[in-house]
């Protein structure tokens, strides 16, 4: 799938706001008198009940009626249920919601539609390392008809939190280290749920998380303390939720880390003065899974203290934690709160479900027959292989050992090799995974009749049954009962029969995500032992390596000839890599994380400030450098092979100096000068080389996916306006100012040729 033209920030227009504005904006009068009217009706008790949004577990169709949380619908006490699964169960307590219910208040259904449906895409880290806009909208597109199919009508995506270091787990649900990609990505998701109209039946609502600084967390541990300056929010990590907003973003939801020392649930200045009245925000904001609660452990006061401190900052629903439902009438008794905050916050959550078109249809998304159309579907599939293969990349391929030729024996190795749980990746809630493909059977399928695949497990994930178990849950364990020695003679013994060995290794897709931070990013002890008595074989190896995450790579880019990172690939993920693998598809990936050399550099990133002892040389004492190790990355930031190569031709500026009205032109030509027609990612990175504050040794400022048959040549142009060089200052004024820029276009952040021009 092909890129538009070229993404900068000057470049790509925000969406109107017109699907997500509120009364004191909208300018929409019929749904103002509506709800004014439902709201007169409606007693303090169903205001409160509307904020709710309780857990239900599976009910099964035909009996929701009985259920408890058909009682607390009845009573009013319910605006949404989430990941509830099935058209026909949603069905059912939708109607127990508007035909028994005193007020006939359809809900909201949401679920975590992370990266596709049933259809799965590859997980988001692994989707921007396409840096293919139309493919990731595209992919949303896809979810959001699938989705909504089913009965859901709301989605807890895109995740757009910047993340820097690859402890944590959840960097596989993010786009990476940049906020200038990151942006660009949260605009394409947006608009790929969300459509152009929230009234299309196959759209459903974008919910961006985790409103903020989520993804930076102190020494890589989920839901731990996140704690920066003002300056480094705003140029570092907050643009994505802007960008997320501009766009349309129906609902946000809060973080579970403090920022400036308050939880974001309860943090007024984040949720009010940032959110709303900074960047215009008038959608609902939900909390995340229990948030509320879980500031008493912050020690912000008890369930009742929370409730009222979550309120007033701006939160409009309170997600399982009851703290809502269960304090907010005595506190309002109380004074805590006042009517009017109750009030905001229900017209917020009723507003969504008019622009979702509940009001008008409440059975709107509960068509019984468009599953079996829409689900799953063949074309849906196809384009979900296509895009997986865009989304790989290619760390090395000494001798060009990659593609492999479909003839003799390739051995396929390794404890991801046949599994099929595992293929999604991690958030895939709604996956079938017994109708997809494992690796091997996708192998056995594209080198049927021309080739021979022989395979063994190799090794367990790891040798630690406990680990393992904790990296394997839900549904998705792998473990082989036999010995590690045992296991190990097995591929040894295929490995000798084999022409080429195929390894498949990294990460399970538990290994990575929500609470699975870990403190060593190598590949698994077992797995590390069985790939070095592979290589006493003598064969070649590649490496397929799956992971939701950065790892540290050192030994593998030492001793093997090729690396494909694979990320997890979604539904279509085995025949996907299969098609890179034996060159049906050219690899054209490049990284969105730097891939560190050891633990200890992290967080690591590419765009980060410089110091007043940089370092020259490893090692230079009085430097900032390490005794054991250089500063740079394994690999950097945009990096990614090809089965061809590009070659850049000499950066040239139209003008070496402009005003902040002026614009000037960058232009490198770009050449396939090898032996496959292959897509190169172009980067434009630009550097203030001197500010009223601190900067950047360089910042990404705009890329294009140029696609060239072997031997043509390209002009690639980036138009530098002054909106590129606007950064927050101490003030936190959105500023550019005069003086020296440095320019810098290449094939990664780390290999680039520079110009320089001077704003005036």
């Amino acid at each position: 799938m092909k890129l538009k033209k070229i993404f900068m920030a000057a470049a790509v227009a925000a969406t109107a706001l017109t699907a997500c504005q509120s009364k004191s904006s909208s300018g929409d009068a019929e749904m103002d008198r509506y709800i004014d009217d439902l709201m007169g009706q409606m007693t303090l008790h169903e205001k409160i009940g509307q904020l709710n949004l309780p857990v239900t577990g599976d009910i099964v169709t035909g009996q929701a009626k009985s259920s408890n949380i058909a009682e607390k619908i009845k009573a009013g006490e319910v605006g949404g249920l989430f990941n509830l699964k099935g058209v026909e169960k949603i069905r059912e307590v939708q109607r127990v919601a508007v035909e028994e219910s005193r007020l006939h208040i359809p809900l909201i259904f949401g679920m975590d539609v992370i990266h596709g449906y049933e259809t799965v895409f590859p997980i988001p880290l692994a989707l921007s390392c396409s840096w293919d806009m139309e493919a990731i909208e595209k992919s949303a597109q896809i979810a959001a008809r699938e989705a909504s199919a089913d009965g859901i009508c709301w989605t807890f995506s895109p995740m757009v939190d910047i993340c820097r270091d690859p402890r944590w787990g959840r960097q596989s649900e993010g786009s990476g280290e940049d906020p200038f990609l990151g942006s660009a990505i949260a605009r394409a998701m947006v608009k790929g749920y969300q459509g152009e109209n929230l009234q299309d039946s196959a759209t459903i609502m974008a919910c961006v998380k985790h409103f903020a600084l989520y993804g930076a967390p102190e020494a890589g541990r989920d839901y731990n303390t996140v704690d920066m300056s003002r300056v480094s929010m705003f140029n570092g990590y907050l643009a994505p939720y802007k960008a997320a907003v501009e766009a349309g973003a129906g609902s946000v939801m809060s973080s579970f880390n403090v920022v400036d020392g308050i939880p974001a649930t309860g943090n007024k200045w984040l949720m009010t003065d940032v959110l709303r009245d900074m960047w215009g925000f008038n959608g609902f904001v939900v909390t995340d899974y229990t948030a509320i609660l879980e500031m008493i452990d912050h020690g912000m006061g008890d369930l009742q203290q929370v409730s009222a401190l979550s309120l007033k900052a701006g939160t409009d629903m309170d997600m399982v934690a009851d703290g809502f439902v269960g304090t907010l009438e005595k506190s309002l008794e109380e004074g805590k709160v006042t009517e009017e905050d109750i009030n905001k916050a229900c017209r917020r959550i009723l507003e969504a479900k008019y622009k979702l078109g509940l009001f008008a249809d409440p059975y709107k998304y509960c068509n019984v027959e468009r599953p079996k159309k829409e689900v799953f579907s063949a074309e849906n599939r196809a384009i979900a292989r296509e895009i997986a293969a865009e989304t790989f990349v290619l760390l090395k391929n000494e001798d060009n050992l990659l593609p492999l030729q479909r003839k003799g024996r390739i051995a396929l190795i390794g404890p991801l090799a046949d599994t099929k749980a595992n293929m999604p990746g991690t958030w895939s809630v709604a996956a079938v995974s017994d109708r997809y493909k494992s690796l091997l059977e996708g192998m056995k399928d594209a080198v049927a009749g021309k080739a021979e695949v022989l395979y063994a497990k190799g090794s367990n994930l790891c040798y630690d049954a406990t680990l393992e178990a904790n990296a394997t849950m839900f549904g998705r364990e792998m473990r082989d009962p036999r010995s590690a020695e045992a296991m190990r003679a097995e591929a040894l013994s295929v490995a000798q029969r084999a022409d080429v060995i195929v390894f498949a290794g990294g990460e399970s897709s538990e290994f990575s995500g929500e609470c699975s931070s870990r403190s060593n990013l190598d590949l698994p002890d077992a797995q590390l032992d069985l790939l070095k008595a592979l290589k006493k074989t003598g064969k070649p190896i590649v490496m397929l390596n799956f992971a939701g995450r950065a790892t540290v790579m050192n030994w593998e880019n030492e001793n093997l000839p090729a690396i494909l990172q694979v990320w997890f690939g979604g539904s279509e993920a085995a025949d996907a890599i299969c098609d890179v693998l034996f060159g049906d598809k050219v690899p054209s990936g490049k990284l969105t994380a730097s891939f560190p050399k050891a633990v200890g550099q992290l967080p690591l990133y590419y765009n980060h400030l410089n110091t007043g002892r940089p370092a020259e040389k490893w090692f230079s004492k009085f430097r900032s450098n390490y005794l054991d190790v250089d500063n740079d990355p394994l690999f950097p930031f945009g990096y990614g092979l090809s089965y061809t190569t590009f070659t850049y031709g000499d950066l040239t500026l139209d003008a070496t100096s402009m005003t902040e009205s002026g614009k000037i032109t960058a232009t490198v030509k770009v050449t396939n000068t090898g032996n496959y027609d292959g897509t190169e990612v172009v980067q434009l990175y630009i550097r203030d080389m001197v500010g009223s504050i601190s900067r950047p040794v360089k910042e990404l400022k705009g890329f294009e996916r140029v696609s060239l048959k072997k031997g043509e040549s390209r002009d690639v142009t980036f138009e530098i306006t002054a909106d590129l060089l606007r950064f927050y200052n101490s003030n936190i004024e959105y500023v550019c100012e005069p003086g020296e820029f440095q320019v810098m276009v290449g094939g990664d952040s780390r290999n680039v040729q520079t110009a320089n021009f001077t704003l005036e």
